[in-house]
């Protein structure tokens, strides 16, 4: 590394420091939104109702 380089900008490390936010928001959205509505949708018991079956009469012989 050359010594005369320069470090990033103020504006370069707010940028970055602004894309690790949106970032992470991002992940946190994508890992968690599917987590709650796959909760929401399995416990939703009213959907869940069992079929109505009928007994068929068995015919004399």
């Amino acid at each position: 590394m050359n010594s005369d380089s320069q470090a990033a900008s103020p504006s370069d490390t707010y940028s970055h420091r602004l894309a690790d936010i949106v970032g992470t928001l991002i992940a946190l959205i994508t890992l968690t939104l599917p987590v709650f509505v796959i909760a929401h949708y399995s416990t939703d018991v009213s959907n869940n109702r069992q079929p109505v079956t009928y007994k068929i009469p068995q015919g004399e012989d």
